[in-house]
């Protein structure tokens, strides 16, 4: 980067909603290596997008084809979920938890959906987690006797936790809980809804108009730096 010799950088986190673990301690990341690096031009972050239309298009898109597999007779709820954090990053501040909450709200209305839950996924540790836990709604899924469309909202590409733990071990547990059905929305990856949303948010950016998501309080959503 540095040698390309930049006049302005900026910075577009692929986690469309902020939490100081993730865009946070990369944003804290770029500034160190950024300054051993000399790079001291004008830089530019994208905080979040958690509403973003294009992202939203692309969920609902993804869900609706999604939604041509479903089986005839079949009631299904919809489980959105997302990366879980412990709950005492969400009492210091970080706004994660809210944002998800918005994407959730932006997509139900947009499907038009009325049976739905927000659920986390990939606990790990002793500590007390949010929920509640996505393994815990699929098994209301199955005491309900309702099928499952689950769709993923905090990652965008497909990895471990989409292709592991949802394709396969929720998959399993699904069977298991009596789930009428297990469908499974892919994440947008590069859908051109998702990618023409990134685009506006880039050149908002450089245009130095990027909307400000986080909430007031939130010391961790910068606009401009001059590093």
């Amino acid at each position: 980067m540095a040698a390309f010799e930049p006049n302005h950088v900026v910075l577009l986190p692929l986690y469309p909603q902020f939490s100081t673990t993730t865009t946070g301690s990369s944003l804290t990341e770029w500034r160190r290596v950024a300054k051993v690096a000399g790079i001291t031009v004008p830089t530019t972050t994208i905080c979040c997008y958690p509403v973003l239309p294009g992202f939203i298009d692309a969920l609902a898109a993804a869900t609706s084809e999604t939604l041509q597999k479903a089986k005839a007779g079949v009631c299904y709820r919809l489980l959105v979920s997302a990366h879980g954090l412990p709950k005492r990053v969400i009492a210091r501040g970080d706004p994660y938890q809210g944002q998800v909450e918005q994407t959730a709200a932006a997509l139900v209305k947009r499907l038009g959906w009325e049976d739905f839950a927000i659920c986390y996924q990939s606990r790990v540790g002793p500590l007390e987690w949010i929920g509640p836990a996505t393994d815990a709604e699929i098994r209301r899924a199955g005491d309900d006797g309702k099928g499952v469309v689950i769709v993923p909202v905090a990652f965008v590409s497909e990895h471990s936790e989409t292709l592991v733990e949802l394709d396969i071990e929720y998959a399993h547990l699904a069977r298991k809980a009596g789930v009428a059905d297990y469908l499974r929305v892919p994440t947008v990856g590069v859908r051109q809804e998702f990618i023409a949303g990134l685009k506006s948010l880039v050149l908002e950016s450089i245009a130095g108009e990027e909307p400000r998501t986080c909430p007031q309080s939130c010391p961790c959503c910068p606009r401009v730096e001059k590093q």
